[in-house]
């Protein structure tokens, strides 16, 4: 259910900005919607866990609150992260 360690610094690695960056926003929206993706897989077989999709929301939420400072700061970036994981089809 939750995001392994090499898994995330594989999502790190693929969306830092320079090699010691682990707190960019690229790299923490990246790393919410890796877990936000095996949330929801986790969901479809446990459709009652409602602790779990408390966590699901509150994860989505600081998602998007990253997201919309992204946007503010720098356009390009942001537009380039939204293509990169595939958000906002």
């Amino acid at each position: 259910m939750s995001v392994t360690a090499e898994k995330k610094q594989e999502v790190i690695k693929d969306h830092a900005r320079d090699p010691n960056d682990t707190g960019s926003p690229e790299v923490q929206v990246a790393i919410l919607t890796e877990r936000i993706r095996n949330l929801t897989e986790h969901f479809k077989g446990h459709h009652k866990d409602n602790h779990s999709r408390r966590g699901l929301l509150m994860m989505v939420n600081k998602r998007r609150s990253l997201l919309a400072y992204l946007k503010k700061i720098d356009v390009e970036r942001y537009n380039a992260l939204i293509q990169k994981l595939g958000l906002r089809k």
